[in-house]
């Protein structure tokens, strides 16, 4: 098990642990949502491959339209 901060909270998780994977874990969007690892933005095409570690800390923000 490792430790992360997801969106301000502490949350435990498995070892070897995706970002993908890591959204079917807390039931979040796919849609119209950025994730920042660590304050860096990752590409959704690296979200497959991004494992999280421990202390990892993840922002998944999400954009609402509007106007």
């Amino acid at each position: 098990m490792v430790t992360i901060v997801l969106n301000g909270e502490q949350k435990k998780i498995e070892a070897e642990v995706t970002l993908d994977r890591l959204l079917d874990l807390f039931s979040l969007p796919r849609q119209r949502v950025a994730i920042e690892l660590n304050k860096q933005v990752v590409r959704r095409e690296q979200w497959e491959t991004t494992k999280l570690k421990d202390s990892d800390l993840i922002e998944v923000i999400h954009f609402v339209g509007g106007g």
